[in-house]
């Protein structure tokens, strides 16, 4: 039987592409452009020619793209990979100059920092937005996917250094001091599209050793309500068979398994982790890509 197209998926990716081209552009224009602080990758280059030659922004880093957008298309599998990240850029593009009048010329704050830390937050939840409705903000963050489908080069490692070198050159013609307030606004836009698109760090895992896994299993699905998955291994400096517990719990259950581990067995050796989401029984519902 075939899948009925879900037309409200849609919709919502629709919105949420939309928002984040616009919130993008207004982190450029409102806080980060009217400062000298050039934002990572294109966008960069196009706010120093600004700066430079007084080009359109929103033009320049339109233009930019599209060779970038045109070797994601011969290499990374068509136009439905890049459809949505391209819509986005236009959004992006046009609103950077049609919302430029609306905002005041100077920002809304004349300190400089400021201007980095919500340039950064602003346009993090632009790229969060656009990261969750499968998209990026094209660029650099194009550039780094194609890398490393040709190469292998990490992801994250291209990423950094083409948005480096974009600063880079933002110190060599705006200054360095700019330079520095851009690599916060860097920072800044990455730990916060994290959080958009990952949501709060808000569980734990636990591994737990031990001799007497049932009767600490029985007391974290008893007191706790989580479920347990156990495994035999051998301790490589003792050779002696031991049992590992995994668990998974909420950030505020951590004091309760501590001491109800250490109650079932005082010798137990427990490591606990950090997790941003968990998905299944008893945790978020998994919830169906859009467009599907």
């Amino acid at each position: 039987m075939q899948k009925s197209f879900n037309w409200q998926a849609l919709v919502v990716r629709f919105i949420l592409l939309t928002t984040a081209g616009l919130v993008g552009a207004m982190s450029v224009i409102v806080f980060l452009a009217p400062f000298d602080i050039a934002p990572a990758g294109i966008s960069g280059v196009a706010v120093i020619m600004n700066l430079k030659l007084g080009t359109p922004i929103g033009l320049v880093t339109l233009l930019g793209n599209i060779p970038i957008q045109y070797l994601a298309y011969r290499m990374l599998g068509g136009w439905q990979i890049v459809a949505a990240t391209v819509y986005v850029l236009v959004v992006y593009s046009i609103g950077l100059d049609i919302l430029a009048p609306i905002f005041p010329k100077d920002g809304v704050s004349t300190n400089v920092l400021l201007n980095a830390l919500f340039g950064g937050i602003i346009g993090g939840v632009g790229s969060g937005l656009a990261y969750r409705a499968g998209a990026t903000f094209g660029g650099t963050s194009t550039l780094a996917r194609i890398l490393q489908e040709r190469f292998g080069t990490p992801l994250s490692s291209t990423y950094l250094y083409t948005n480096l070198a974009t600063i880079g050159l933002a110190g060599v013609v705006l200054g360095w001091e700019g330079a520095l307030y851009a690599t916060v606004a860097l920072a800044m836009d990455g730990a916060v599209s994290d959080y958009i698109l990952e949501g709060p760090s808000v569980i734990r895992t636990s591994v737990i050793i031990t001799d007497h896994p049932q009767e600490v299993a029985q007391v974290i699905l008893t007191e706790l309500g989580r479920g347990v998955t156990g495994w035999e291994a051998t301790g490589m400096f003792t050779g002696e068979k031991r049992t590992v517990l995994y668990v998974t719990i909420s950030r505020s259950q951590i004091n309760i398994l501590r001491q109800l581990v250490i109650s079932a067995d005082s010798g137990a050796f427990m490591v606990i982790g950090q997790g941003h989401v968990a998905y299944g029984q008893g945790f978020k519902r998994v919830k169906p890509r859009l467009g599907e």
